[in-house]
């Protein structure tokens, strides 16, 4: 097990069209023992982030170190890590025995018996021991995933790397292989860092998530912390499903009533603690508001309802996901299988003042999330990290 740290690392490709900046100044301190998930949309540098640290790419400018030593120059063998790819990488003239086998006899000078313990081992752990005399060839995509993750584990590295493993299979399978994925990781304690572009697997089974766009890291925190606290608007829109609504909102005080959020066809009235905790001079905002936060009811409070216009409704089983149209803006609202208003219906939509997110329109930035003090001062810690 080991500490992985990843000091000001950038990583930049020459293309004939000029440089293309895959990882831009990252810095990421993952400790001995975390589970940690790099996620973002294809082409953020995630797994180029993955390839570095195993060494199959080299860095262009910053160090990665490895409990506390700088392993930017040494050859990936010698960096006691462990990788799955995506496509599993398995050798289909050998059997399962010795795919898994394969890489020890390489990298170690373990004997015959000691080797084949440790395959065995892995192999019950997988639930693939059945499977040891078999090539790759008869398997299914879930037990070549199982295959090419006890190949990993046999070698006992310090570090796991996992760069999409689960993307060939079914959602079923998905779903179950990620429940063994995290189970393998609380037994053996190792380090393991995994890249998906799949939010949910990301929620599901980090410790922490590193949420990355256009090869910059824009926030590392819980699965609570980057749902619930968002450092900007693409981590509130990356993270959930469906994604976060939102709306382009002036802050307006008349001196006749309360604060009022007003956008293009609704005005939503806050209360003074929640403009407190915004900066004076900042007017223009986007607010944000999650589709499990939306209610439509007929009673919505005076000054906090919004007019919309059905325009689809997803019938999911327990929920129903409602897509209406307010002022030519989308807004998809979850909500229990008993509500299911019709098509082309005008309803009424409201959500509680603890449950808004406001942004700041120019930066993006997070500005305050509800009415909590406590939030609002853990979002500016988050902020002044994501720019430090």
């Amino acid at each position: 097990m080991a500490r992985v740290e990843f000091d000001n690392v950038t990583k930049v490709f020459e293309d004939t069209s000029g440089p293309i900046v895959a990882v831009e100044e990252l810095d990421l301190d993952i400790p001995d023992g975390e589970f940690v998930v790099l996620v973002g949309p294809s082409g953020c540098g995630k797994s180029t982030t993955l390839r570095m640290l195993a060494g199959l790419e080299t860095i262009t400018d910053g160090e990665i170190r490895l409990d506390g030593e700088r392993i930017n120059d040494r050859s990936p063998k010698e960096r006691d890590i462990a990788m799955v790819f995506q496509s599993y990488a398995l050798y289909p003239h050998k059997t399962v025995r010795q795919n898994m086998a394969y890489g020890l006899k390489l990298s170690s000078d373990l004997d015959d018996e000691e080797i084949d313990r440790r395959v065995e081992e892995a192999a019950r752990m997988m639930g693939i021991e059945d499977l040891l005399d078999k090539k790759p060839g008869s398997l299914s995509g879930g037990q070549q995933q199982r295959v090419a993750t006890g190949r990993a584990i046999v070698r006992e590295p310090a570090v796991f790397l996992f760069d999409e493993p689960l993307s060939n299979l079914d959602a079923k399978l998905r779903k179950h292989m990620r429940t063994e994925l995290s189970r393998i990781h609380s037994e053996l304690g190792i380090t393991t860092i995994y890249v998906t572009h799949d939010q949910e697997e990301a929620m599901t089974m980090a410790d922490r998530i590193a949420i990355l766009d256009n090869g910059e890291l824009q926030q590392v925190g819980s699965p609570k912390e980057v749902y619930y606290r968002p450092a900007n608007v693409f981590v509130a829109d990356f993270i959930g499903s469906p994604s976060m609504n939102f709306f382009d909102v002036d802050l307006q005080h008349d001196g006749a009533g309360s604060p009022a959020l007003v956008g293009n066809g609704f005005t939503y009235e806050v209360s003074d603690e929640l403009t407190e905790l915004l900066d004076a001079s900042e007017t223009e905002f986007v607010l944000g508001v999650r589709p499990e936060n939306v209610r439509i009811a007929e009673d919505a409070p005076t000054g906090k309802s919004i007019s919309a216009t059905v325009d689809v409704v997803e019938v999911v089983g327990s929920d129903n996901f409602v897509y209406l149209d307010v002022s030519g803006r989308e807004c998809r609202v979850r909500t229990s299988s008993e509500i299911e208003p019709e098509e082309g219906e005008t309803v009424t939509l409201t959500f509680d003042e603890s449950d808004l997110h406001l942004f700041d329109r120019n930066s993006e930035r997070a500005a305050v999330h509800g009415h909590s003090r406590a939030d609002h001062e853990a979002q500016k810690t988050i902020a002044k990290e994501a720019e430090a």
